[in-house]
């Protein structure tokens, strides 16, 4: 839930700041023409150009954000034993996925945790907590680095980046529209882009940002399939099985959502599952064992 909710944090404070600079130049234009048709082309290029703007901005403040808001220390050379084998682990598991090495950070946090973030396969970071290192065993930590650095290896954050970017337009361009129209019709601006506008327009992007997170999210529990099964291949379907019922087993009751290694408790409503970024334990470890039923018979 990590690498997922900085980066969505990240986005709307840039767009947020991207919105306001374009603003303050002029640069907004208007969502009328002088005969008072909405020019829905001129609002969908400007929409497109702040919603994948703000999203590919945010990916590449990604490992700086992430290195900042969790005070993950990179390990440049280690000073022990443990962080020799974390290099030595992600370098292997690197090398078997074909990319690049990513920067290894450890982050003080009592809850186990794990996050990979970065602009490209050869420029990401892959960072653990120190609850992790110290509540789940080896095989279990090397699971979940495998985890991560299968995100990297898929390409998890550049993709989620372009349906960010597809969602943010669509959010501009639908609050910008039925601004101006709330604008006109209600506050009585024959501009469409008065008071009301920019008022209806906030309110509008929350709520339509809020409803478009579904779509994020959903495709968010996707990817994590896929980095499970690419987990197990880089460390075994055993050992990722493990960490996943260790963290299941963990009392994930006293783990904030926003904070669990793999992002999700048991328990959940099924309306706010919609807003969960990873699908339940549960789900993803009977998926790990279909996976190995289907090999063995096969």
């Amino acid at each position: 839930m990590k690498r997922i909710a900085l980066f969505i944090m990240t986005n709307i404070a840039v767009i947020a700041v991207l919105t306001i600079v374009m603003q303050l130049f002029g640069l907004s234009g208007q969502t009328f023409d002088g005969q008072g048709n909405i020019q829905y082309l001129d609002v969908l290029i400007l929409s497109a150009v702040i919603g994948f703007g703000g999203a590919i901005i945010s990916l590449m403040m990604s490992k700086q954000a992430a290195k900042w808001s969790t005070g993950a220390q990179v390990i440049q050379s280690p000073s022990n034993e443990t962080e020799r084998w974390l290099l030595q682990t992600v370098q292997r598991q690197a090398d078997m996925a074909g990319i690049g090495m990513p920067e290894v950070a450890v982050f003080n946090s009592p809850d186990p945790n794990a996050f990979a973030t970065g602009m490209s396969r050869n420029n990401a970071l892959v960072a653990v907590s120190t609850g992790l290192m110290s509540r789940m065993n080896r095989d279990q930590v090397e699971a979940v680095l495998a985890h991560e650095v299968s995100h990297v290896a898929n390409g998890d954050m550049v993709t989620l980046t372009l349906i960010q970017g597809v969602v943010n337009t669509f959010v501009i361009f639908a609050s910008r529209i039925l601004g101006s129209i709330i604008d006109r019709a209600v506050f009585k601006n024959d501009r469409g882009q008065g008071m009301g506008y920019f008022m209806t327009v906030m309110v509008l992007q929350t709520v339509f940002g809020f409803l478009a997170s579904i779509i994020v999210m959903w495709f968010s529990r996707q990817r994590e399939f896929r980095a499970d099964a690419g987990g197990a291949k880089l460390a075994g379907t055993q050992k990722m099985i493990s960490a996943l019922q260790a963290l299941k087993n963990g009392h994930p009751s006293d783990l904030p959502e926003q904070m669990a290694a793999f992002g999700i408790r048991p328990g959940q409503s099924k309306f706010g599952s919609l807003f969960m970024s990873h699908p339940p334990l549960d789900t993803r470890i009977a998926a790990l064992q279909g996976h190995m039923d289907g090999v063995s018979r096969s």
